[in-house]
């Protein structure tokens, strides 16, 4: 009997202190929710306030790359320093304010700094290529082997006008008009022909006369073309001789100097005249020819 009494006291009690037990649950319960809510919306608020920090940072550092890019401008600071520098200016302030979005959601300076090391390191590793690209930009600016603005031929046959000589790559337009972004590591590394670092270029061209010709009327008529054009070079002075004795024709070299800009039409245009004018004074082209002979 006193072991039923025991077991139903202990009920009892048990029961009576559920009320205590529920009251303190949910007590705990309403803490940990009220601290959960809290701590969302610290984090929200954080995190609106990085998204700002970052929208507005890439705004401003936008803004302060073209700045920076006009106030060397008008310094005259060389065209492909003021590509260069822009393009280094613009990718340093964007890691800038990435780095103050991440701090401003509550990321630790320590934190990010490790990161980043971690990350160069697996980023060099992965992009080691890219690192070249980088390496070779640097070359380039300090040694300047081409400059915004000059004709260039590359190693690999492309040639074309330097429009930009940016971080990683450097932009060509050829005379077609095509864009091509060339890697600066094999572009620092291989050889490259500029056709506009010494100003003047000298222009070679053939002229094929018929055997029995007059050479000397055809060379005077030949001078007289180059001398007339404006942007033939009067020193050193345009020369016409004889280069070669074909199967079927006599080889005529005529050979002048001019602005790096003006090869190419200057060259055509004398070419034009050439085929126009000759025939006036009896000098003909002659087309290759073959004897046959036929034995019965």
């Amino acid at each position: 009997m006193d072991v039923v009494d025991g077991v139903v006291g202990n009920a009892v009690d048990a029961v009576a202190t559920v009320p205590e037990k529920v009251h303190a649950s949910a007590t705990a319960l309403k803490d940990m929710i009220g601290s959960l809510t809290g701590m969302a919306v610290d984090f929200g608020l954080k995190l609106l306030a990085a998204i700002v920090v970052l929208a507005g940072g890439m705004w401003i550092a936008t803004r302060i790359a073209r700045s920076f890019k006009r106030m060397l401008e008008r310094r005259g600071a060389d065209a492909s320093l003021v590509t260069f520098l822009g393009s280094f200016m613009n990718i340093l302030l964007r890691i800038f304010v990435i780095i103050i979005s991440l701090a401003t959601v509550g990321v630790q300076m320590t934190s990010i700094v490790a990161v980043l090391g971690a990350a160069s390191l697996a980023v060099g590793m992965a992009l080691s290529g890219t690192m070249q690209n980088f390496a070779g930009g640097i070359i380039i600016m300090f040694l300047k082997p081409f400059k915004v603005g000059d004709i260039i031929v590359t190693a690999d046959g492309k040639t074309g006008v330097v429009k930009k000589i940016m971080i990683f790559t450097t932009e060509i337009h050829t005379f077609d008009n095509q864009a091509v972004l060339l890697p600066n590591g094999p572009l620092a590394n291989s050889q490259i022909t500029n056709l506009s670092m010494n100003g003047t270029r000298r222009m070679d061209f053939n002229v094929a006369i018929s055997y029995g010709d007059n050479v000397d009327v055809a060379r005077k008529e030949i001078l007289a073309i180059l001398r007339s054009d404006k942007r033939v070079l009067r020193d050193p002075e345009p020369v016409v001789f004889v280069a070669d004795l074909g199967d079927s024709a006599v080889v005529l070299t005529a050979r002048y100097w001019t602005v790096a800009a003006d090869c190419i039409p200057s060259r055509g245009d004398m070419l034009e005249q050439i085929y126009k004018k000759l025939p006036k004074k009896k000098i003909h082209f002659p087309f290759p020819q073959m004897d046959v002979h036929v034995k019965k």
